[in-house]
């Protein structure tokens, strides 16, 4: 499909905030945490913006500023994995369209990929519940051996993975740090507006292409 006057060939997907609404679920989840600390809660709105950088800056993030030993955010990153990985499909659902535009694309022979920062035995359930495995053919998420985004490490190996040329990827997500994986990988930044952060951030951090909706990426004939 022509996006922008690319040819695009494959797609590669942020998950949360991108296919997947599931602000409610990590709030809560940590938000219990904090509870169990006697620490201060936050709300959703305040958690769009601590998510998208990984498990141990979003635990740093939720700490209090002046309270953030060491040992503390350990024990809580340890008790966010434990909660999280028994409640992350509670609320968690995705976004209207998306389930269309992944058909869509798949009858296109568009070859498709989720890369997120969330950790990868998590990122590859939630994929595997919401998508099921048959039309995203690689799944990727946070683990040791992989630099977090925007390090294009993740986007690099997808391309070389599937054999095509990065410059006929879309990277899709909703924040700042996808549009600079995006750029620094040489793939099209495509920012969606359902998502978790704003149309200026996405603006901002170079994305070539605004969706409204999921099915706006699919050209009109």
């Amino acid at each position: 499909m022509q996006i922008k006057g690319r040819e695009i060939k494959a797609v590669v997907f942020d998950l949360d905030g991108t296919l997947a609404d599931s602000i409610a679920d990590i709030s809560d989840a940590m938000n219990r945490v904090l509870e169990s600390k006697g620490l201060p809660v936050h709300s959703y709105r305040e958690y769009k913006y601590f998510v998208g950088k990984g498990l141990k800056n979003l635990v740093l993030a939720s700490l209090p500023e002046d309270n953030r030993p060491d040992e503390l955010i350990d024990e809580c990153h340890d008790l966010m994995m434990q909660d999280y990985g028994q409640n992350y499909l509670v609320k968690t659902s995705l976004y209207d369209g998306i389930e269309e535009l992944i058909n869509t694309m798949y009858d296109q022979g568009i070859r498709m990929a989720v890369l997120s920062n969330k950790a990868e035995a998590t990122t590859k359930k939630v994929v595997s519940e919401l998508l099921g495995n048959e039309k995203i053919e690689l799944v990727l998420g946070m683990k040791p051996s992989l630099p977090r985004k925007p390090d294009p490490a993740g986007a690099v190996f997808i391309s070389e993975k599937f054999g095509i040329p990065h410059e006929q990827f879309a990277y899709i997500g909703d924040t700042n740090t996808d549009m600079q994986t995006a750029l620094n990988a040489g793939m099209l930044p495509v920012g969606v507006l359902w998502g978790f952060r704003s149309q200026q951030e996405l603006i901002e951090s170079g994305a070539q292409v605004l969706l409204k909706h999921p099915m706006e990426l699919i050209p009109k004939r």
